[in-house]
């Protein structure tokens, strides 16, 4: 079984960087299909915590071969802070391969992002203006910087010139804003070129060779379900296909070398940014919730919406994915609740729906249908087996596979790589 899929079900943070790093040393192989460093995975190692933004999380494990593919829009200057963070922990980082279609986040993506997020006022995304949304919308307009483009400072420069014809007029007439030149673009992009050539390959064609000789290839999604460009609570989303189909265009595999598809999840559910999020929580709950999860974004430091766990979420995520297994995670930051609220359905002006609304209005307006689950008070941080979990947490955990329409093959007890229960091997 040797293509496997991590996906988040929720809107992000649900702890993927773990699920990947809990497969790491049974894996070959580690893909980031998707986004940029507008996301990030905090894995914890013994005493010590990384915070990735942009590298794949198998970069931490030994002996796994690290992959950012061409559904990844990058900027040059986040990677190579992150990688040079790493070695100066002592980390090997060689091994990283880099896709020559992947997209090139410049100033001017930047840029744009800001501005046009304060432009909206009240209509805000929430986008986190690292330029990935204008990135990825040269990309699909045919304007986009490749990462081949840097060995060609002709092609290049070319191709900044194009870019920049229109969105100097944005920036000056609409914007009121400087004029960006393609000079600095193109010295700046070239700066980086000598350091990333030894980087990138046909990573295609690396991954196909590698599940063709059996190899263990994880591909690594970033962000999540209900922030997929398709299928999430759009226009509150990121610009990327999140789902496990993103796999296989983000890093040039055909969908039937991919195995297993996993599923992240919280006990509870947050996230960032505005949109809808019927479960949301306003009052001393949502600040337990927050407070006991260190609920606050990893790459932008934002204190991240909380709410109760939402099981009409989970089955349109396990429907749009196809996942086969969970990774029901954080369960320990619902200690010490007398009782825990779940999410079954939900009411939309007297209406019962059991699954997603499909009319966004209606998503919108939303009210949570909830069940009320018995909480327990034990530190359950060093249950290793499901049997050592008190029964009311068995029972939660028990409760929620049947809401959600798959198994839950992993549980998160803790923050550390080796805070887990597992009740089925993710790749057996």
């Amino acid at each position: 079984m040797p293509g496997i899929v991590i996906v988040g079900v929720q809107w992000g943070d649900e702890g993927k960087g773990k699920a990947t790093d809990l497969l790491g040393e049974r894996t070959d192989w580690v893909v980031k299909f998707n986004g940029g460093n507008n996301a990030g995975h905090t894995v914890v190692i013994g005493d010590e915590k990384y915070a990735l933004h942009l590298l794949p999380s198998g970069i931490l494990s030994p002996g796994v071969n690290p992959v950012i593919g061409n559904g990844v829009v990058i900027d040059l200057e986040v990677l190579f802070n992150e990688l040079e963070a790493l070695n100066a922990r002592g980390l090997d980082t060689s091994r990283l391969r880099i896709s020559a279609n992947a997209h090139i986040i410049t100033q001017y993506h930047r840029t744009l992002d800001k501005v046009t997020e304060r432009f909206l006022g009240k209509r805000m995304i929430g986008t986190t203006g690292r330029g990935i949304g204008p990135a990825y919308a040269d990309k699909i307009n045919r304007v986009g910087i490749r990462v081949q483009d840097l060995f060609d400072e002709n092609i290049l420069r070319q191709k900044v010139e194009g870019a920049l014809d229109q969105k100097n007029h944005l920036l000056v007439k609409i914007f009121n804003r400087r004029a960006i030149t393609a000079d600095e673009i193109v010295d700046d992009l070239l700066s980086y070129a000598d350091r990333v050539r030894p980087m990138v390959s046909d990573t295609s064609l690396l991954l196909n060779d590698a599940l063709d000789a059996g190899d263990v290839v994880v591909f690594e999604g970033g962000q999540a379900t209900m922030l997929d460009v398709d299928h999430g609570t759009y226009p509150f989303v990121t610009s990327s296909s999140a789902t496990a189909g993103g796999a296989a265009t983000g890093s040039g595999v055909g969908p039937n070398r991919l195995d297993r598809i996993v599923g992240i999840v919280k006990a509870y559910t947050t996230r960032v940014g505005s949109g809808p999020f019927p479960t949301e929580l306003f009052d001393e709950n949502g600040d337990y919730l927050r407070s006991r999860g260190f609920e606050f974004g990893t790459t932008t430091g934002r204190p991240r919406r909380v709410g109760w766990y939402d099981a009409p979420i989970t089955r349109y995520a396990t429907r749009i994915n196809g996942i086969t297994d969970l990774v029901l995670t954080k369960l320990d930051i619902l200690g010490g609740l007398e009782q825990i609220p779940v999410c079954v359905a939900y009411d939309v002006d007297g209406v019962r729906f059991d699954d997603l609304p499909v009319n966004q209005t209606d998503f919108h307006h939303a009210k949570p249908i909830l069940e009320y689950l018995p909480g327990w008070s034990e530190d359950i941080s060093t249950a290793r087996t499901f049997e050592e979990l008190p029964q009311t947490a068995q029972d939660y955990v028990l409760a929620l596979e049947e809401m959600s329409g798959t198994r839950i093959s992993v549980i998160g007890v803790g923050p550390a790589r080796d805070q887990v229960i597992v009740r089925h091997d993710l790749i057996d």
